[in-house]
């Protein structure tokens, strides 16, 4: 067998969409009315990427702090998905005890692959949540509108003045 093969079957899975599992883009997350959702928490997990982010699904809002996570859901979480711009921390013990771990921008369909101290993972572990969204900023929210700039922008402390020379 050539050793061409592994590279081109490895190209094939990578192109080929939906291979990397059943999870929404982290683009993709709003509610049904069209507002922003910061994290997407799902109860089922499987060793084939496709069949994850399935079952159950919690959604947070930006600035979500559940220290005690909802009735049925403390350590169930096996797959989640952090919207864009969003980060997300856990904790493996109510009130937010235990271990912590903070989860950016991603899909993650498969907590069984994140360690939790030396022998243990993060599925099944999660039992508090803090999501946190920063606020886009003004320069984010509207580019059409935009005016050209007036030129450079005033210093707001004085540079110092090099000593003169002589």
């Amino acid at each position: 067998m050539s050793p061409l093969c592994p590279v081109l079957l490895a190209l094939v899975l990578a192109a080929v969409p939906g291979i990397r599992g059943a999870c929404p883009a982290a683009a993709d997350l709003k509610s049904s009315n069209g507002t922003r959702i910061c994290a997407k928490f799902y109860d089922k997990s499987d060793p084939y990427y496709e069949n994850c982010c399935r079952g159950a699904e919690l959604a947070v809002e930006p600035g979500a702090d559940l220290p005690y996570l909802p009735s049925g859901w403390t350590n169930v979480i096996s797959s989640l998905v952090v919207a864009q711009r969003c980060e997300v921390t856990v904790w493996s013990r109510r009130g937010k005890g235990g271990k912590t771990r903070k989860f950016s921008t991603g899909s993650y369909p498969r907590l069984e692959e994140y360690r939790r101290g030396i022998f243990g993972d993060w599925s099944n572990a999660i039992s508090s949540i803090y999501c946190r969204c920063p606020a886009a900023r003004a320069s984010e929210r509207t580019f059409a509108s935009r005016a050209p700039s007036p030129g450079p922008r005033p210093q707001l402390y004085p540079r110092p003045r090099p000593p003169c020379l002589s």
